[in-house]
């Protein structure tokens, strides 16, 4: 009997056709309801961030050995719940850190230099430029970085490229970091009321849920940008909202948010001082083929009975 693989991400037949004959892979549309009384002996399950793994799925399928998340963020997948059934979870860290990093420094251009708001104004038939209306310069700016993992060092150093000085709070010091002189480490309340940027890169955890707040927005300068292209849920949006509306900050750019999609009504899609985007930070043609290519592979090491490459949990 074959190992079942299920996949809810859709990857291409390409590379389905390179599994070992051992698996199978049973394809499931991206969104649709999993037909667990078909496929409950299932090895190993591909999944994207709109799939919710809980006690309850994971019941479902008793002879599931690895959960295989196409992205970083495990947020939507109860590890704990996982690893008490000695269930991997993997991700695909590492192929996406330069993607992000990527956008990350274009959101900081873009916010800071204005370039969406001039592009708006051209469109609407405008051209001269008044005093108000002048922008922010990058080369010279403080750039604080909150989350000094692998994509944070990535953006520190495309920051410094730039010539901006860049800082960085961390849970724990990078002391490398430090010495090679890619980031200066500094207090978190120091953080944010000494950069004139602050862009996050910090994992969705109980302990990071709304770690930028209204203390935290209150501390930034009025000509100040927050950007954040980890996970909606670590700034407190409803602060970040009314801190915007009321220009206590000069603005934000936004890959990510609390409830994706956002919704029409949402209040974000009002403000004028903030640039939105459709959680597109790893959406490059070679990132996410790389992301594809390394979730199969995990679920396939795992339906096989071995360790995936890049497991997240443990036990003994």
């Amino acid at each position: 009997m074959k190992s079942l693989v299920l996949d809810s991400i859709g990857i291409p037949e390409e590379l389905c056709r390179g599994v070992p004959p051992t698996c199978e892979i049973i394809q499931v549309p991206p969104g649709k309801a999993v037909p667990f009384e078909r496929v409950r002996h299932a090895r190993s399950w591909i999944v994207d961030a709109r799939t919710k793994v809980d006690r309850a799925v994971l019941d479902q399928l008793p002879h599931l050995l690895a959960v295989s998340k196409f992205g970083v963020g495990i947020d939507n997948i109860a590890v704990q719940d996982a690893t008490e059934r000695r269930v991997w979870v993997c991700n695909t860290p590492g192929v996406l850190d330069d993607a992000v990093a990527e956008l990350t420094i274009g959101m900081i251009i873009a916010a800071g230099r204005k370039i969406v708001a001039f592009d708006r104004l051209i469109r609407a038939g405008a051209w001269t430029i008044t005093p108000p209306e002048l922008t922010g310069q990058v080369h010279g700016a403080t750039l604080g970085v909150v989350g000094m993992g692998r994509i944070g060092r990535r953006v520190a150093q495309l920051a410094s490229a730039l010539g901006m000085r860049v800082v960085y709070h961390n849970r724990r010091r990078i002391r490398d970091a430090e010495t090679r002189g890619l980031a200066e480490y500094v207090s978190w309340p120091d953080l944010f009321e000494q950069c004139d940027y602050v862009t996050i890169h910090t994992p969705l955890t109980d302990e990071t849920r709304r770690l930028v707040g209204s203390a935290e927005l209150a501390r930034m300068k009025a000509t100040a940008v927050l950007v954040n292209t980890s996970r909606g849920g670590v700034i407190d949006e409803r602060a970040l909202i009314q801190c915007l509306r009321e220009r206590r900050i000069a603005g934000a750019a936004l890959d990510v948010f609390e409830q994706e999609p956002l919704l029409p009504d949402h209040p974000l899609r009002t403000l004028d001082n903030v640039i939105l985007l459709p959680h597109v930070g790893s959406a490059t043609e070679r990132t996410r083929s790389a992301m594809r290519e390394l979730a199969l592979a995990n679920a396939v090491t795992a339906a096989q009975g071995e360790r995936p490459s890049t497991t997240i949990n443990s036990w003994q």
